[in-house]
């Protein structure tokens, strides 16, 4: 289709996109388990006509991953990263078939936001620049990943100790948008999970005075790193904090204003599991607690967590059993692939793109702690792992058209910035 561009050649094949999207939904890659053998080989099959170079790659046999490339004219090389499992669905809590359908405009299943949707239009991409007879101006690099709504090994991890993830930039097809609002994310949050373990001094419940309760010393200890930690503002530097303020900007409608301000400016602190006694009548001898810290960008992890071993060290009878943790990240908002995702995702859709941070942290994290710059970007819903989940046809197509024209406004923005 030689004078066709790939972005209209997207435009007049919405149905072929719908069709694929429905197929990666109609095979179930719930993780766990996260098997994505049999999806893996439906990518295949649709890459198969095409001239690109295909390649499979398993640590784990059952979860493997597929790297797809496009040569292009110049020696940059942009990658595009998308998970191919999804988090388990309970069908009876469904209106719609969880393994894909189409309805009203819309295509439903799980993963059809998060983000096999996504996947079908990179896929879709990289049809369109093959049927245009199309060179991308740089390298396209594709990684099909697994185990990422576990945080496995297997997938995207496995690719970057093997060193096969050679690429200048990066875009992860993460949602990052809402129906009205959208966005690129441009950083994450650094991360501390703690686990608590406190002992005391058993008695009969009726007695209380003549135990320790190890769950009252639990509990204080976790009040009192809320209290030192959890109400101390953070130090960050003057380009994050530009993102803090866009962040807070982006999520004020749905949390409020102050809410999520405090989101960025001050660490959280949630107690995610509390356990302890063996029965009402009796004062436990242990208790154990999970706790997840969660920092802005910027904020240096190892000296949140020395305070914090130092906290637990003034509280009796608590211990750390175990501690694993990580460093936030964030992309300058004027650099070269920012802007240019931002540029291309504003003509697309006519509207404001945000420059915002993710409340969590992910497979970005692990790129940029690489050394690949990063941004995650796709449009979608705020269904995300919920019953119904669902994309609108037009946001499929749109998300091809912007993975289509991104690689030109990349390569304009990175020359531009080398000059």
């Amino acid at each position: 289709m030689t004078g066709t561009t790939p972005a209209e050649y997207v435009r007049a094949h919405r149905e072929e996109l719908v069709g694929l999207a429905l197929d990666l939904l109609a095979i179930d890659t719930s993780n766990p388990p996260g098997d994505t053998r049999e999806i893996v080989t439906e990518i295949e099959q649709f890459l198969e006509p095409l001239p690109v170079d295909v390649e499979r790659f398993a640590a784990d046999p059952a979860k493997p991953n597929l790297l797809v490339r496009v040569p292009g004219v110049s020696d940059h090389t942009l990658l595009y990263n998308g998970h191919l499992d999804t988090v388990p669905f309970d069908a009876d809590a469904w209106t719609r078939d969880p393994l894909g359908e189409d309805a009203d405009g819309r295509v439903y299943g799980r993963g059809a936001t998060d983000m096999k949707g996504a996947v079908a239009s990179m896929l879709f991409a990289i049809r369109a620049f093959t049927a245009t007879d199309a060179t991308p101006p740089v390298d396209l690099l594709f990684a099909f990943v697994s185990d990422e709504e576990v945080g496995g090994d297997a997938g995207l991890a496995a690719l970057l100790d093997a060193e096969m993830l050679d690429a200048d930039a990066c875009v992860i097809g993460e949602p990052t948008c809402t129906v009205d609002r959208h966005a690129v994310t441009v950083a994450d949050r650094g991360s501390i999970w703690l686990t608590l373990e406190a002992s005391g001094e058993g008695a009969h419940g009726s007695r209380p005075g003549l135990g320790v309760n190890a769950i009252d010393r639990l509990y204080e200890a976790v009040e009192t790193v809320r209290e030192r930690f959890g109400t101390e503002r953070l130090e960050i530097e003057p380009d994050v904090a530009a993102i803090v303020d866009e962040s807070v900007e982006y999520y004020a409608p749905s949390m409020g204003e102050a809410v999520a301000r405090d989101l960025f400016w001050y660490p959280s602190i949630n107690l995610g599991v509390l356990e302890g006694g063996d029965a009402i009548n009796s004062v436990p001898q242990s208790a154990r607690a999970e706790i997840d810290v969660r920092l802005t960008a910027g904020v240096h992890t190892p000296d949140v967590l020395a305070g914090i071993r130092e906290c637990v060290a003034d509280c009796a009878g608590i211990t750390i059993a175990d501690v694993s943790w990580s460093v936030g990240t964030a992309e300058a908002p004027d650099s070269p692939l920012v802007e240019a995702v931002a540029q291309t995702a504003a003509d697309v859709t006519e509207t404001r793109i945000f420059r915002r941070s993710a409340t969590g942290g992910g497979d970005a994290k692990k790129l940029r702690h690489a050394g690949i710059p990063t941004v995650e970007f796709a449009l979608g819903t705020d269904t995300v792992h919920a019953p119904d989940e669902y994309v609108p046809v037009d946001v499929l197509v749109d998300n091809a058209v912007v993975y289509t024209q991104l690689p030109a406004t990349w390569q304009s923005q990175t020359n531009e910035s080398d000059r």
